[in-house]
């Protein structure tokens, strides 16, 4: 495992699911991290179970004063950010309970609902990077992972607005790392590969899908990748988390196939 000793690194809505495997494994690797919650006693109660060097803070993705906030006292904390991991977001469950058993078409999700999954998604995810990486342009160096989905899951039935926005994400974290092309800092993106056994998950979910579903953990080894030296200069990628492995013999020629590949094979 890399050693991320002094790396500071800035996880949105890391207290469970993905984000909370990724603080988990950047904080063993020796990062220190902050994680965010809309809900401050939930971040600091889960940055005490993750221990290390981790930080729990209140932070709003879909409120502009709270990202102000929230990155102020991540700088205040680490005088500086190497990375961040934008990742805060909210499933269907929010506005269809049953989306497994009871699939509703579009025209019956709510306005509210269908704005609060795009505003924490994508409004945020827009939010908490306009203001962190000038912050990181200033200082010359800097790096920022976009947590993504399977493209199947972007245009699932059902989905509205839980695939959209995803889509809408991903599409905005490539334009993101077209605008910092040439600068100090990069820009990825990395997904599971597929459905993740969270709270996002509805507990009537067939059984045939709760097998499938991955252990968050499979985020762990790629995030650390991105946070050490070896990823420096890593730009513009897609990274899927379960062809990682894969993916990365290839990069060092350990493996057939070419250097460099992006890991783009399953959406």
């Amino acid at each position: 495992m890399a050693d991320l000793t002094g790396t500071g690194i800035l996880v949105t809505g890391g207290t469970s699911g993905l984000g909370r495997a990724m603080a988990r494994a950047l904080a063993e690797a020796g990062a220190r991290v902050v994680i965010t919650s809309r809900d401050r006693s939930r971040a600091e109660l889960v940055a005490h179970e993750l221990g290390g060097a981790v930080a729990g803070i209140e932070l709003d993705v879909r409120r502009q004063a709270s990202v102000w906030a929230g990155v102020d006292q991540t700088y205040g904390l680490f005088g500086s950010l190497d990375m961040l991991v934008n990742n805060a977001g909210i499933g269907m469950r929010t506005v269809n309970p049953r989306f497994f058993s009871d699939s509703q078409p579009f025209w019956k999700v709510s306005a509210a609902g269908f704005q609060d999954l795009v505003d924490t998604k994508l409004l945020g995810c827009f939010l908490v990077a306009r203001e962190v990486l000038p912050r990181m342009l200033s200082t010359g160096r800097g790096r920022m992972v976009t947590i993504s989905m399977n493209e199947e899951t972007m245009v699932r039935r059902g989905f509205v607005p839980y695939g959209p926005a995803g889509a809408a994400v991903e599409a905005m974290a490539r334009v993101m790392a077209a605008d910092l092309s040439g600068t100090s800092v990069t820009a990825n993106i990395l997904l599971p590969g597929g459905a993740t056994a969270t709270g996002m998950v509805p507990e009537e979910a067939p059984g045939e899908v709760r097998v499938r579903l991955l252990d968050p953990d499979i985020m762990g080894p790629p995030i650390v990748w991105l946070a050490s030296p070896e990823a420096a200069g890593m730009h513009g990628e897609r990274i899927v988390a379960t062809e990682f492995d894969t993916w990365l013999a290839g990069r060092r020629g350990d493996s057939p196939g070419p250097v460099g590949s992006r890991a783009t094979s399953r959406g």
